[in-house]
This record gives structure tokens, C-alpha cells and sequence, in this order.
């Protein structure tokens, strides 16, 4: 996918330091479905979460540089870390492009926890960040939140492991205490942890609602999209291309465990490889995945 001059043509682009943000692309293909996309995975450098910010802003600015040149039209920072340590800096370097950033979903969860007891999972980065002290100052007045960093979550779910007994300990150990102070309401501060929500759901029961942000990510991308005459009307299936800068084989196995039934899976799939160039990132050889998911 290269530049067009008709932007309804041009793809979305996503990034995530890994597999994360396949949470996102799975709500904004549910909604979007004739939407090509761009997804890259940094997955050479996962975990994002315990990196310097500085760090995360370089890598931030070489995938946007990369989506661009494949004639993204939109960026998606489907990373809650990469939102909070690069979103304002990639807004103010790229200013003619439109991002979508994540955070983490306090204020729904301020309208929607009657105990005034609310847990959030995040990483290190997206709490000690101003965005997430802004949000609790906005929206946190009169409820007690409790934090956990879920150490070896996102490191279990790049490796698929949703569902795993190690999976569920890290889990058990995030909420029990949340639990035990009377949190009936989890944000999930992160973009991978979407993926084990059956599994926090265990953990809690029903009476604890649990907050995705990828469907209101979705709705805030087409809303630009709309905004700006660039949804694709033609209705027909578009390409999606993931590119990783970690292991093609590793990403190609993870697809259909992550995304499932998503219409992510009625569109052509490719996968290709990325290498990093100082701060600049380069495609290796593209290869063709499979049709479907």
C-alpha cells in the first residue's frame, strides 16, 4: 500500500509495541470493514512499558515516519505507554495528520462504578505520565482508585498465553486486593490486556464491569474519518498489512489466536518484516501470509 491521491484509498495506519493493538484493530475492523490498514508490531522492543520515555518517543516518530511513507492517512497509537509518553509530540511534529490516542477509561468509569471504587491495570509509563495524573484529576474526584502494573502480562500475551495458569496468577495477584477493596469496576490501561478479559472476568465474577477502550477508539477513528470525507465507501474488501519488527512466524501463529471470528479475518492478510536503522525502520523482504486468519 503506497501513497494515492484519493485519501478514501489510502490505508489506516496502527502501531503497538507488539500485539496489543490488534485489540483496537479488531473493533475498528468490526466497524470500519472496507478500511485498508497498516499495523506495525515494534515488537523487537516489547515491553514498552518499563522504557525511558524519551526512548519510546524516538520509536514513536520512526514508525509514524514508516506509516507515512506507506500512505497512512490516519494514525492509530494503539499503545496506551506509546500514547502516554509520545502523543503530544507526534501531534505537534506531524501536524497535518490526524491521531488517535489511547488513555485510560476513568471518566466512563466514573459514571459507571456505584461503590466509587474503580482498579486500573496499566503499565509504569502510562501512570507516571501526565495524561493518566490529568485524567484522575478531571475524573478521579470522590472515588478511590487502585493501580496495579501487572508485571508479565504483556510479555504472557505476546507469547498467546491468554489463558494459562501464569496468566491467571499474574491476574489473581493484580485483583484480589482490588477486589478486596471493593473495586467494582476494572480499567484496562493497556491494549493487550483486552485479550484476557474472559479471564478477568473469572477472577472478578459478574458483578465487577470490566472497561475495553477499543470500541470508543474505533468510534473516535471513523468520527475523524467523517470529519474529513476520507471513509472508504466503495464496499469492498481492502488489504491489511502487518509488518513486525520482532518474528513473521511468531506474528503469522498469533493472528488467529488473537483476533478470532473479528472481520479482520474476511479481509487478504500480508506479513513482512521490519528492521531497525538507527531511528529509522525499513521493510525486509514482504511475504504473503495467509488469505484469511
Amino acid at each position: 500500500m503506497k501513497n494515492n491521491t484519493d485519501p478514501t484509498q489510502q490505508p489506516i495506519g496502527i502501531f503497538d509495541s507488539g500485539v496489543g493493538g490488534l485489540s483496537v484493530l479488531r473493533a475498528i475492523c468490526d466497524l470500519l470493514p472496507d478500511e485498508a490498514v497498516v499495523y506495525v508490531a515494534d515488537q523487537a522492543h516489547i515491553p514498552y512499558g518499563p522504557r525511558q520515555q524519551s526512548q519510546i518517543r524516538d520509536f514513536s516518530f520512526g514508525i509514524t515516519d514508516f506509516l507515512l511513507a506507506q500512505g497512512a492517512r490516519l494514525i492509530v497509537v494503539a499503545c496506551n505507554t506509546a500514547s502516554a509518553a509520545a502523543l503530544h509530540d507526534l501531534r505537534a511534529r506531524y501536524p497535518n495528520v490526524p491521531f488517535v490516542g489511547m488513555e485510560p477509561a476513568l471518566k466512563p468509569a466514573a459514571s459507571v462504578t456505584k461503590a466509587g471504587r474503580v482498579g486500573v491495570l496499566a503499565t509504569p509509563t502510562t501512570f507516571s505520565g501526565d495524561l493518566y495524573h490529568t485524567l484522575v484529576d478531571r475524573f478521579g474526584k470522590g472515588i478511590t482508585i487502585f493501580q496495579n502494573t501487572c508485571p508479565g502480562l504483556v510479555e504472557a500475551i505476546e507469547h498467546g498465553e491468554v489463558g494459562s495458569p501464569g496468566t491467571r496468577a499474574i491476574l489473581t495477584e493484580a485483583m484480589v486486593p482490588m477486589l478486596d477493596g471493593g473495586v467494582d469496576t476494572i480499567v484496562l490501561g493497556c491494549t493487550h490486556y483486552p485479550f484476557v478479559i474472559p479471564l478477568i472476568q473469572e477472577i472478578t465474577g459478574p458483578e465487577v464491569v470490566t472497561i475495553d477502550p477499543a470500541p470508543a477508539i474505533a468510534r473516535q477513528t471513523q468520527r475523524l474519518l467523517e470529519e474529513r470525507g476520507w471513509l472508504n465507501c466503495d464496499k469492498q474488501k481492502n488489504e491489511l498489512q502487518f509488518f513486525t519488527s520482532g518474528d513473521e512466524k511468531t506474528l503469522e501463529v498469533l493472528l488467529p489466536r488473537l483476533l478470532g471470528k473479528s472481520s479482520c479475518c474476511q479481509n487478504a492478510i500480508k506479513i513482512s518484516g521490519l528492521i531497525w536503522q538507527g531511528h529509522q525502520l525499513v521493510a525486509t523482504c514482504a511475504r504473503q501470509g495467509t488469505n484469511q486468519v
